[in-house]
Parts: structure tokens; sequence; C-alpha cells
């Protein structure tokens, strides 16, 4: 059995082998420079992100968020590097090609994760704006308690039935955001009915001197009584007043107080509180009395 003869294969791969160190030899100073490049990025990429974080912590009341946004200034950074790098040797396509992958990956992760990015998202510009921090008391979509912690993705709140709520994010950056911290002071509303015998000018009077006369009542030139409405059986009245919040006084401790006061307050001045009152009209057209109704059928 002959074999065959390979000299011309072997001819061809020599032929290439040599071409490749030609090549290899050819852009070997390139490759160095493009290696010191990304070194060169890599401890830049490090320097900046550390000066970054430091800023960021102080900046922001998120430690994570702090520490994911230098991450990301970090990647960018490196990615440039390495970018810059690819074009120096001469890889320009590649470096086109790998922007393209970039982007489709990006696209299809972003519709994956939908939800999760747009909380994290929403966690991110939350922590840069600061609409609330911890501790503040807030109010948005039926979330109603003290902010305990702030995360990438959600937010913790001790609603005042002492359970804790996990909101996404994304809640609390849609919605209408209520922060009972901003101002410091919160008003309080409370309604009473007076009968329609007692006079609406003497009891504001008496109700806005009772009131003031508390220490936790705060802007008392605004402390008011105003009449609201003609109801069924009273004259409804509607009392405001402000107090520190949060403050020394809690918030349904100083309503339970009002009502105490505004209770005695108009009790003091003989002013009534009535009943429900229901007038019983008889007969089919009306106007007649009870009594009369029986005795005629008795007769």
């Amino acid at each position: 059995m002959t074999l065959p003869d390979l000299t011309p294969y072997y001819g061809l791969i020599e032929e290439k082998l040599v071409g490749w160190l030609e090549i290899s030899i050819k852009h070997l100073p390139n490759f160095v420079v493009s290696l010191f490049i990304v070194l060169f990025f890599s401890l830049l990429s490090r320097v900046l992100s550390k000066t970054f974080r430091t800023v960021l912590h102080k900046a922001l009341e998120s430690r994570q968020i702090a520490d994911l946004l230098a991450s990301i200034f970090k990647i960018i950074v490196m990615t440039v590097g390495i970018f810059v790098a690819l074009d120096f040797m001469g890889l320009s396509g590649t470096v086109k090609s790998l922007l393209a992958g970039a982007g489709i990956v990006g696209l299809a992760i972003g519709f994956a994760f939908q939800d999760m990015t747009e909380n994290l998202i929403a966690g991110i510009a939350m922590g840069i704006r600061k609409p609330f921090q911890i501790g503040d008391v807030i109010k948005a979509d039926g979330v109603f308690g003290t902010v305990k912690a702030i995360n990438l993705r959600n937010t913790l709140v001790e609603n005042f039935y002492g359970q804790l709520d996990i909101v996404p994010n994304k809640v609390l950056f849609r919605n209408t955001l209520t922060n009972y911290n901003t101002t410091g002071e919160r008003r309080v509303e409370i309604g009473v009915g007076i009968s329609y015998a007692d006079d609406i000018e003497l009891a504001s009077e008496v109700l806005v001197e009772a009131i003031n006369k508390k220490d936790f009542i705060k802007n008392q030139e605004e402390t008011a009584v105003y009449a609201e409405s003609f109801g069924d059986s009273s004259i409804n009245l509607l009392v405001w007043a402000w107090i520190d919040y949060p403050g020394h006084v809690g918030f349904m401790q100083a309503r339970h107080e009002l009502v105490v006061i505004i209770n005695k307050t108009l009790k003091e001045n003989d002013i009534l509180i009535p009943f429900p009152i229901r007038t019983l009209d008889f007969g089919i057209k009306g106007g007649e009395k009870l009594n009369s109704m029986i005795s005629n059928k008795t007769s």
C-alpha cells in the first residue's frame, strides 16, 4: 500500500503558519500597546469608581444605590478601554459587532425583566431625587406608614397596624406620594354637630379658645371652626387645628384629646350635640297625630 504524497499539503500549512507568524510579529507592537491601554483603563476605572462611590455615599441615602451606580460607572469606563484597545489593533469591525450584539442583548434582557428593571430604575431615580428618607411617614396608593428601608427594587414601609409592607419602587415612583415629614406639621380635622337652637359664632369662639390652650397646638392663629352644612338634626361644624408631625404628641393622641376638649367645652357652655331626630307623620296626606288616629280607631 502506497501512502499519498503529503508534500504539497505540508507546503500549504507551512505557508499559512509563516503568514500568521508574520502578521503576529507585525501587529505585536499594536498588541502590546493595546494591552497597556486595557491595563490603564482598568486602573483608571478602579480609581474613578472608588472616588465616585465616596461621593455617592455622601449624596445618596441608600448605600446599595451608590454602590450600584459606582459599579456601573466602572464597567462603562472598562468597556470604553476595551473598545479603544480593539480599535487600536485594527479590529474596528469587531468593535461594531460587539456594540450591535450588546444592544440586542440589552434589549432582550430589558423585555425579559421589564418589571424588575422598572423597579430598579425607579429605585435609582428616587435615590437621586430623595422624595423621602428613612423614618419619614409617607402615603401612596393605599400604603400609609413609616419608611424603614430603601432598597434598589423595593421600599419597606411599616404601617400603623404594625405590619411591614414591601412596596415595589415603581408604585411609589408612578403614583402621587404624600410625605408628612416635608413640612413637619399636620392638620387635624374633627367634625361635630350642634343643635339648630345654638349660636354658631359662640360655639366657634369657645372651641377655638379651648383648643388653643393645648400646648401641642401650633399655628394657633389658624385654629378655626367652620360651619360645614345643614344636617338632618344639627348644624355640622368642622374643627381645624395644626400639630407638629411627627411630634411629641402623636396624631391619634392629639385627635383624641381634641375630641375630649370639644365635647367638654360644648357641655360647659350649654351647647347641645343633638341625637338624630326623626319626625313621624301619619295619615295618607300627612299632618295627623298618632294619638288621634288611635282614638278614631277605638271609637
